[in-house]
């Protein structure tokens, strides 16, 4: 079975280790897209039918612009665990916070792609 695997990295200055580790074991083929949380682009907007929910926010997420880059990458099954080994090697733990989030999704159809 096919699953379309979605990383969410937070640290961007972590990208490049990650692509380098990709590439040292044939993981090639994924797609990277900046990306950026709901949050921050409720911290960016000037809507003032917002402000209450922005005011909260403001509170807890610091005024910095937070991009991050959002992984999808498709691969068999039994490879997801490897990608997921590399990403934490490079990334650390991903249950620790801002370092990112992973999960699958399954796939019934691709064509355009050698595996």
């Amino acid at each position: 079975m096919m699953k379309l695997l979605v990383f969410i990295l937070n640290n961007t200055d972590k990208l490049d280790g990650l692509v380098k580790e990709f590439a040292k074991n044939e993981l090639t083929g994924a797609t990277i897209i900046k990306s950026s949380g709901v949050a921050q682009r409720l911290l960016d907007s000037n809507d003032e039918t917002l402000s209450t929910i922005v005011g909260s926010l403001k509170k807890i997420l610091s005024r910095e612009n937070v991009p991050n880059n959002t992984i999808l990458m498709v691969l068999k099954e039994e490879r997801v665990s490897k990608v997921v080994e590399i990403i934490e090697s490079v990334v650390g733990d991903l249950s620790n916070p801002n370092t990112g989030i992973v999960f699958t999704l399954p796939i019934d159809f691709v064509k355009g792609l050698k595996y």
